[in-house]
């Protein structure tokens, strides 16, 4: 009995230490859970690749969940689990404040924002519909395609940016609502998020649309046959992201990654405009101008200049709102 007891005992030890292994190695890898409208996915992609590169990635895994802005703040509030998140607007992130993500995530060097961009006309390649701005959008016949505002943070930008112009041209908030319900007539379809409405465009639905400048200049990178044009009139799009509370410190790094000259300069790459100051902007492929991918619009309205977004959210998108209202009675 003892050779078999030894034997037993000799194969419990390895059993034991080929669990302590196992675990050792599980420690030397990592996996950020990152959770993200889908918009961004080709640069998050590309900025996982090259983090991955540096002395923080080394092993580390980014795990990317995408959809619609509104809803991925919601699945995340409901519990879905996440190191690292990602909104097309601000109110999708504070939604998550302080119970998943700290008060004080807007205090870095970029104020919690990771990407900027602004609001475009896409239409078909050739432009057979001479659009040339705003106001040929709500010409008899033209159809646009847009997300809902009721999933998409890129919806909200879009109306704003409709809405906006009219204001930048000297017109009243009168002549802006009426704008914009002339606007919403000519609303032929309404996915729910921005890279849902890109894919519809790009099956053959609607004239033009309305879309981050980013997301124009990633389909043309992907060889799809769209135009765009940057109107004179626009709005600066804002991209907040932050990490969680339970965030491991790999996670923390990604932001820190994300933040950087070196990720500023990845999401250049990819269409978006830089947050951060003094950030080298390379060729951008798929741009109008590769050389020079991000033209200055004439006049660009920032969310701060409708009052900030607790009071546009209300104004526009609330129960008595005014895109509410034009819904409805639409």
């Amino acid at each position: 009995m003892r050779p078999r007891r030894a034997a037993a005992l000799l194969a419990t030890a390895a059993v034991a230490v080929a669990g302590l292994t196992a675990c050792s190695g599980d420690s030397s890898s990592e996996t950020v859970r990152l959770v993200a409208y889908s918009v961004p996915k080709p640069a998050y992609d590309a900025l996982a690749q090259a983090f991955a590169e540096t002395k923080d990635g080394k092993g580390v895994t980014i795990k990317g969940s995408y959809g619609p802005s509104g809803a991925q703040s919601k699945a995340v509030l409901a519990g879905q689990k996440a190191d690292y998140v990602g909104f097309s607007v601000q109110p999708d992130l504070t939604k998550l404040v302080p119970k998943i993500v700290d008060a004080n995530w807007n205090t870095g060097p970029t104020k919690g924002l990771v990407s900027d961009s602004v609001v475009v006309i896409a239409v078909r390649k050739g432009n057979p519909k001479h659009i040339t701005g705003w106001d040929d959008l709500v010409k008899p016949g033209i159809k646009i395609v847009t997300p809902d505002p009721a999933s998409s943070g890129s919806a909200k930008w879009n109306i704003l940016a409709a809405y906006s112009h009219v204001l930048a041209q000297g017109g009243s908030e009168a002549d802006a609502a009426a704008y914009l319900k002339k606007f919403y007539a000519n609303i032929t379809s309404r996915a729910s998020s921005g890279a849902t409405a890109t894919t519809q465009f790009l099956s053959g639905t609607g004239d033009v649309l309305i879309s981050y400048e980013n997301e124009a200049i990633a389909a043309r990178q992907k060889g799809k046959a769209l135009d765009y044009i940057v109107p004179a009139q626009t709005i600066l799009i804002e991209n907040p992201a932050a990490v969680t509370k339970s965030a491991s410190s790999a996670a923390k790094k990604f932001l820190s990654f994300v933040e950087s000259e070196a990720g500023q300069e990845i999401f250049a790459a990819k269409g978006y405009r830089p947050v951060l100051s003094g950030t080298r902007i390379p060729s951008v492929a798929g741009a109008n101008d590769p050389g020079n991918p991000f033209p200055k619009p004439a006049e660009l309205v920032t969310i701060a200049d409708l009052g900030g977004w607790k009071v546009v959210n209300e104004k526009f998108f609330g129960d008595n709102g005014i895109v509410t209202r034009i819904g409805k009675s639409g």
